[in-house]
C-alpha cells in the first residue's frame, strides 16, 4: 500500500473538509432537495448554498436536475463508493494487526500461568 491517497478519493475528501458542505450532504443523504430548502435547513443564505453546491457538483458528489425554475440536488453514490473501498483496504491491515495484538497477549497470559 503506498500510503496515499487515490485522487478521486482526494477530491472528494477536499470537498467534504468544507464544513458547510459536509453539512449539505448529510442533508442530501436524506434525499433530493432544492437550493432554498438546503439554505433554509442550515440557516445559510442562497448565495452562500449555491457556492458550496457548485463545489460539490464539480467533484462529483452531489447532481442537479432542473425542474421547471427550480434544481433539485441528490447525492451521487459513485464518489462514496470509491471512499468505502478505499477506508475497506485499511480495515484488513487492522485487523491483521488486532489478530497479532490478541495472539501476543494470549502468548503473555500463558507465561503469567504457574
Amino acid at each position: 500500500m503506498s500510503g496515499k491517497i487515490p485522487g478521486a478519493n482526494m477530491t472528494t475528501l477536499n470537498a467534504l473538509s468544507e464544513p458547510n458542505r459536509m453539512n449539505i450532504v448529510e442533508l442530501l443523504r436524506d434525499g433530493p432537495l432544492t437550493v432554498g430548502e438546503i439554505a433554509d435547513q442550515l440557516g445559510l443564505r442562497q448565495p452562500q448554498t449555491s457556492k458550496h453546491l457548485k463545489v460539490l457538483s464539480d467533484n462529483g458528489i452531489v447532481e442537479v436536475q432542473a425542474e421547471a425554475n427550480r434544481r433539485i440536488y441528490k447525492l451521487r453514490p459513485e464518489p462514496f463508493q470509491a471512499l468505502d473501498s478505499w477506508i475497506q483496504s485499511f480495515r484488513s491491515v487492522l485487523q491483521e494487526r488486532f489478530d497479532n495484538l490478541d495472539d501476543y497477549l494470549r502468548e503473555l497470559q500463558n507465561k503469567e500461568k504457574p
